[in-house]
């Protein structure tokens, strides 16, 4: 915080009137069903995203982040909309957008969420923004409020058709817990997560084949569901059982059978994994994961090589359970392993990406950590 707000002072000639901070996430399951109204299971992780930011009488909009060098970007707030300049900045801008600020401000960002890993960098910059904006100006905006903003900005100003949870975990996660979000109506109950508790940890794998969920794979998926519903009359897969999945496959697509089939079986898992949990049941857990990582690969095709050898070399190596998380197409898996045994799965994860020729994987573990906050500096 100090260091951030030296940058600031260094970069801009003042201090910053705001540092806020929000998380990146893990999701623990329930992938590629928040944007049909389903159930989630994510926490928050330790690394976060930091903003300093204070307002200009001038109306312009000066935007740096530390990780680039502090290369100032510039732009009049009038001139704030979709479709305007910018390049990652347009995180930052479609918060401002979105939350309909109209006063120039300066903000410097900092963090070590890894972008591109699965692990909702994106989310924890809109977030981290959002709640330093909230406090700046005063808005008296919601957690609930400030998460259909941030998935608003990325929506219908960067492009990206995501759905609520990475916004919402962001601002409302609890530390030690995971956080049951049921994203129809954005309620939350916080699900007790402690894992170290059991003996047991939650490798995060980053394989280091980067996503980009702009480029339409994601896009298509989601719009798969909304024509599933539309052609059952339906308001979403929430509102749709196997049975009678099954009994409407003919007026269906192939393809769109199987991305509702994901969904409605996801949407199943993530209660039984609430069960699992408060059971302390982590092998019915793992289990559960384990069903998640085939149906993400199989019925919905997000998956990749480098996440396929994770989840496979994960599991040889005696984990309980692993599987994607994240929109897919690259970025992160998990893998719930015994606390004793995370050299060993490391090892034989490591090794079978130098087998398959792939980029040597990074790993850390992470608590389940608190959610986004700001203060006045």
């Amino acid at each position: 915080m100090a260091s951030l707000a030296r940058n600031f002072e260094e970069l801009f000639g003042r201090k910053p009137e705001v540092i806020s901070e929000a998380p990146g996430r893990v999701n623990l399951i329930g992938e590629h069903i928040d944007y049909s109204e389903g159930f989630v299971l994510p926490f928050a992780i330790a690394d976060r995203t930091y903003a300093a930011i204070a307002s200009r009488p001038d109306g312009l909009v000066r935007i740096a982040s530390h990780q680039r060098k502090e290369k100032i970007f510039s732009i009049d707030i009038h001139d704030v909309k979709p479709g305007s300049k910018g390049d990652w900045e347009k995180y930052v801008l479609g918060v401002l957008w979105s939350l309909g600020i109209t006063t120039g401000v300066d903000i410097l960002v900092d963090g070590s969420v890894p972008a591109g890993a699965g692990l909702s960098s994106s989310a924890a910059l809109e977030c981290s923004v959002a709640v330093g904006l909230n406090e700046l100006f005063t808005l008296n905006q919601s957690l609930e409020e400030l998460a259909r903003a941030t998935q608003k900005a990325e929506n219908n100003y960067v492009g990206v058709p995501c759905g609520i949870m990475d916004q919402s975990v962001s601002l409302m996660a609890k530390a030690g817990a995971a956080l049951l979000l049921d994203c129809r109506d954005l309620s939350t109950e916080s699900v007790p997560f402690s894992v170290a508790d059991a003996g047991l940890e939650l490798l995060i794998i980053d394989t280091q084949a980067h996503h980009a969920l702009v480029d339409g794979g994601y896009a298509e998926r989601r719009a798969a569901c909304e024509s599933v519903a539309a052609k059952l009359n339906i308001p979403s897969m929430r509102h749709l059982s196997l049975e009678v999945l099954e009994s409407n496959r003919d007026k269906i697509t192939a393809t769109e059978f199987m991305r509702a089939r994901h969904a409605v079986t996801e949407i199943a898992r993530v209660l039984d994994a609430v069960k699992a949990l408060r059971s302390s049941d982590f092998e019915a857990l793992g289990k559960l994961i384990n069903e998640s990582h085939i149906s993400l690969r199989d019925d919905y095709a997000v998956s990749c090589p480098e996440l396929d050898v994770a989840v496979a070399a994960s599991l040889e190596a005696g984990a309980i359970g692993s599987r994607m998380v994240g929109g897919g197409f690259g970025g992160s898996a998990i893998a719930l392993i015994k606390a004793e045994d995370i050299s060993k799965v490391r090892d034989a994860i490591t090794a079978a990406f130098e087998s398959h020729g792939f980029k040597r994987p990074r790993f850390f573990t992470s608590l389940p950590s608190s959610g986004a906050s700001a203060s006045r500096y």
